[in-house]
């Protein structure tokens, strides 16, 4: 059986923790932030993790991540 293929945007834009849950980055942070409020900006630093439902679309990109 051969290997399984990971997808080289996932493998750059998330990691998995030792829990199981998908750390990626924030969202909306790329540009535009003079319309983005002070608060948005503030709660945006760092990193994220995903909802269930998406950590389990992201998980099926990285089959080795788990």
């Amino acid at each position: 059986m051969p290997k399984m293929k990971t997808k080289s945007g996932a493998k750059k834009r998330f990691k998995v923790t030792a829990s199981g849950r998908v750390k990626s980055a924030q969202a909306g942070k790329r540009h535009g932030m003079i319309k983005r409020s002070s608060k948005f900006i503030r709660n945006a630093r760092g990193t994220t993790t995903l909802c269930k439902a998406d950590a389990n679309i992201v998980k099926s990109y990285m089959p080795y991540s788990r």
